[in-house]
């Protein structure tokens, strides 16, 4: 069962911004035949977009299994999330990151996710995850590493 579930898409600055592609490609092509630039501009740009939606990773949390885009890995070797927004998702991101942490990390969704890893076998102290809805994501990570028939505390 899903506990939670988030696809990151890209922000629509993003894909206003790759709109970029229109005019180049017609530019490039104007000279040669403007309907071909016309029609090179539109696949460029639909296939900008079509790359932006289909490569946006999702996080999910079972009742087992933390996904983060590609990578998993088990509720049970995951520390307490801690949650960070503003200056300090900033720092977690630049100045705080620790180069071994495995990042899932989009640079227009603020908040983020720090969740420590607990697994001897692994040198990746922590998993670093943007989330629009980080108490949420945090919330089924406890929630989900709680031992079934445990009651939830108020």
């Amino acid at each position: 069962m899903t506990r939670y579930r988030e696809r990151l898409w890209p922000a629509p600055w993003l894909l206003i911004a790759s709109a970029l592609v229109i005019p180049a490609s017609m530019l490039v092509l104007a000279p040669i035949s403007m309907t071909a630039g016309i029609v090179t501009a539109i696949l460029l740009y639909g296939g900008c977009v079509a790359l932006f939606l289909l490569g946006a990773p999702t996080i999910e949390v079972n009742e087992r299994m933390l996904h983060a885009g590609r990578a998993q890995v088990s509720l049970e070797l995951l520390g307490e999330p801690q949650i960070f927004t503003g200056q300090e998702a900033t720092l977690q991101r630049g100045q705080r990151l620790d180069a071994r942490a495995w990042l899932l990390i989009r640079g227009s969704i603020d908040p983020v996710v720090v969740i420590p890893l607990h697994d001897p076998a692994d040198p990746t102290p922590y998993w670093l995850i943007s989330t629009r809805r980080p108490r949420e994501l945090a919330a089924a990570i406890e929630g989900s590493r709680r031992p079934a028939g445990a009651k939830e505390r108020p």
